[in-house]
Parts: C-alpha cells; structure tokens; sequence
C-alpha cells in the first residue's frame, strides 16, 4: 500500500492525479461534456471543472475520482442511520474528497470543503478496491457505504468497489444529499441495496443557500423507491432554518405520499463549522417532529442525536399493536423481536432488509481504521 499523502496547496492536482476516464457523461461539441452524476449536470468546457471540483474535463474527456480514500471508519449501521436493516450490524464507510453542495453545518467538512476551504485538511491514502473489501472483512462488516463525501459525484468509484463487495457478499450503500439524475440512479442500482437521503428541508431558497435545488432530491426519493432500493431519509433539524410546522409538514406529507413506510430521521443539529450561532436542536423539537410526521401517516419516525431523550422513539414499534420490535438507545441495539421480519407479538410485517439475525448490546462506538497498521 502506497504511504499516506498529506493534502497541501496543492491538493487539486494531487487529486487529479488519482482519477480515471468517467462513464456518467456524454460528449457535447467543441471538446465540452455534460455530466450526470448529480443534478446539477454540469456542462464543462475542455479544461474546467464541474461544480463539485472533482470531476474534470481534460481533452474532451470527463475524468473522475478514482484509487483513494480520505476516511475509513467502522461503523454500527444505525449510525449511517439506517434502522430497518440488519440491526446492529457493522458497516466499513469510506469516502473521498469533494462536494456538489456547500452546506454551512457540515458535519464532514474536512473532506466535503476540502477543495473549497483551505482551512479543511484530511489525509488522503491510495488503496485499490479489493484491499478496501479486503479491510472491510477483516473488521466484520457486513454493509459497505460511500459516504464522508457526497458520494453521487464519485460513483464510479464506488461502483467499482461495490462489484467486489458483492462478490464478497457484503451489502452496499450510499449515504447522500440525494441530489440524483436517472442516469446516476440507473448506473448505482444494480449495486446498492441501501440509501439514506438528507432531505435538508422543504423550501427552494434553502437549498439555493445550500448550493443545491429541492426538485431533483425530490425524484431521487421517488426514483429510488421505483428501482426498489431500501430509503430512509434524514433531516437535520436545525433551529432557524427548517424547523416550522409548516416545513417539517411539507416534508412528511411529501415522504408519505411517496411511501408510508420510508423511516424518517428526524435529528437534532449541533453548532457546527460555519453555522454557530442558530443553538442546539431541543428534544422537544424533536418531538414536535416526529409528532408531525406521524400525523402525516408516515409509520416510522425516528428522533435521533439526543440519546435517552425521547422516551423509546428511538426503538422501532410495531405499526399495528405498537410492541416495540427493536429497541435502541443511541446507536445501540437493546432488544430485537422480529421473527421472519414480522412483529413477534401479532405477526404484522415490518418492512426493511432483515435476515433473521441481531447483534443485541454492542458498544455502538464508531472506529476509525488506520490503513497504516492494515
């Protein structure tokens, strides 16, 4: 494995050094591409960058991140959060560099900013994908995600490792802002079993601010739904900015006319990077959240980040007799009543990926992996 390298001034053509020719565009007159790897679907001119700064056209041909990680870490899937798949579970989560948006409260700045903020620094270490799923085995994952970066714009990539995994028989999924084309979605489906999707609010003006648009999370919702991968969506609730019962309806309504069975995430935000003066989620505003959502008809909502706050919200319940099929406290499993995924006490299913198994009591604890000592 090649040593660890250090972004510096130079982290755009060091990054640019770690790229192959992309299959999510096509070629437009005058040495110019369009790009499908997110819903911005750049037009980039020979020898400029898309909007995410990572993907590039170099001689009328795009060319996309490929060969390295900036973040590797073990995760419980409930982290990811994913509840209604395979509970307690580990996941190997890898990531890049680069982003298609520029949130102010970005929890994974250090990698998603690092081509937009010089302040952002993360080592970046060159792995091939077979060494990845190699790792992932090893630390006994059973679910690999792209994600610390917006994974949509370095889906190549990530395909690339997913066909290994699968071959190792590993679960593949993306966690991501959403921001989706049907070309995109088209290209990860045969791969991913899983997606979490940030719906970061209901208004277009939140989004412009965001550097993104509402449309097109919108149809990745949907269209992810139709190709039959398993959604769950999160919203970062954050004081200010999408907490008003108008915004947090427009959402839930939106979630259950699609599915009501799609978990909803409501989570609590924590001044963070650029966004410090808005204060904490409370957990009565995470209550309010799910009370709303819940109204709305969606079966399962979720308030999460404030562990041991919310009662047993944070633990699935059957939709029919409310017995509580999973527990959870934090990322911890607690308890586990599934049988053939269905409520043990009145057989009502319970929609997810299940295979019949639990880890109960693990720590939840999220651990870095440290290529050097692999």
């Amino acid at each position: 494995m090649a040593p660890a390298l250090k972004p510096d001034s130079t982290l755009g053509r060091i990054l640019a050094e770690r790229t192959a020719v992309g299959e999510l565009y096509e070629k437009l007159d005058n040495g110019a591409v369009r790009c499908f790897a997110c819903g911005h679907r750049c037009m980039i001119p020979e020898g400029l960058k898309g909007i995410c700064k990572v993907r590039f056209n170099e001689g009328g041909v795009l060319r996309v991140p490929r060969g390295y990680t900036a973040a590797l870490q073990v995760d419980p899937i409930e982290k990811k959060p994913f509840f209604h798949a395979y509970p307690g579970a580990l996941a190997m989560s890898f990531g890049m560099m680069g982003c298609d948006y520029h949130c102010g409260y970005c929890q994974n700045w250090v990698t998603s900013q690092a081509l937009r903020d010089p302040v952002a620094v993360a080592p970046i270490t060159e792995l091939e994908p077979a060494e990845l799923v190699r790792i992932a085995k090893k630390h006994g994952a059973k679910v690999i995600t792209s994600t610390y970066n917006e994974p949509l714009i370095t889906s190549e990539w990530a395909v690339e490792i997913f066909r290994e995994a699968k071959k190792e028989g590993l679960v593949c999924s993306y966690v991501s802002n959403g921001n989706g084309t049907p070309e995109v979605l088209d290209y990860i489906a045969p791969y991913v079993s899983m997606y979490k999707v940030d719906l970061k609010g209901f208004s277009q003006k939140h989004y412009r601010d965001l550097g993104g648009q509402l449309e097109p999370v919108l149809e990745t919702i949907k269209g992810l739904r139709k190709r039959g991968i398993w959604v769950e969506v999160v919203t970062l609730v954050v004081p200010g900015f999408n907490d008003s019962d108008g915004e947090l309806t427009e959402m839930a309504e939106f979630l259950a006319g699609v599915d009501l069975n799609i978990p909803w995430h409501v989570t609590a935000f924590h001044e963070d990077y650029r966004m410090t003066g808005n204060g904490n989620t409370t957990a009565s505003t995470l209550l309010r959240a799910h009370q709303i959502g819940r109204r709305a008809g969606l079966r399962f909502v979720y308030p999460g980040n404030i562990p041991g706050a919310v009662g047993d919200l944070e633990s699935t319940h059957c939709p029919h007799c409310d017995a509580v099929v999973i527990g959870r406290r934090g990322f911890r499993v607690t308890s586990y009543r599934l049988v053939d995924g269905k409520c043990s006490d009145c057989a009502t299913p319970i929609p997810g990926l299940w295979d019949g198994q639990a880890v109960v009591g693990r720590s939840g604890v999220p651990r870095p992996v440290w290529l050097a000592s692999e």
